[in-house]
């Protein structure tokens, strides 16, 4: 592969990279989808370069989903509000844009959550962490799961850019090194 090949290669990588943190494009398949056009181009040792790779995107991936939601479940987050979430998040996009779907994605988690908060009985709910024995409103509950799930999300995001910055870079020396 010559140096237009690898400098096309390196910009899907990187534009897979800006994908991990910007939810509209898909930055692991990206980076999967650049490794195995630069294995295919190269051969011989490349791909086991491309199958490292592929393995640690896909731990990311596994990972991402199995941390962050064991930590929802914990805290009784339901993968409802999770979903009117994303689907506010999405509806957030296209109204205001540039801050549209994080926004969004908090109206809807905290919304859910505070339908479910009205539902629970001050007793049964969770006590206040500061220790006080003084019931929380449900606003104060909704809030409080939504700060859990938004931390969890970040997680998750943490996670699945970890592992791409690792596919990256493995991508990185292995293509200087069959340069």
């Amino acid at each position: 592969m010559g140096d237009a090949g690898l400098f096309v290669v390196a910009l899907a990588v990187a534009v897979g990279l800006v994908g991990i943190v910007v939810p509209v494009l898909p930055g692991t398949v990206l980076i999967a989808v650049a490794t195995a056009a630069w294995a295919f181009s190269t051969g011989g040792v490349a791909w086991a370069v491309f199958a490292a790779i592929t393995v640690v995107l896909a731990a990311g991936q596994v990972t991402m989903y199995l941390v962050p939601g064991r930590r929802m479940t914990r805290a009784g987050i339901r993968r409802t509000t999770l979903l009117l979430g994303a689907v506010l998040g999405v509806v957030g996009f296209f109204v205001v844009p540039v801050v549209g779907a994080p926004l969004g994605f908090v109206l809807g988690v905290f919304l859910a959550e505070l339908v479910q908060a009205g539902r629970t009985p001050p007793s049964v709910a969770a006590a206040p962490a500061d220790g006080s024995t003084a019931p929380r409103t449900p606003a104060r509950r909704a809030w409080s799961s939504t700060v859990v799930a938004l931390t969890s999300v970040g997680l998750g995001v943490l996670i699945e850019g970890g592992a791409a910055v690792l596919a990256s870079g493995t991508w990185v020396v292995a293509a200087l090194a069959l340069r």
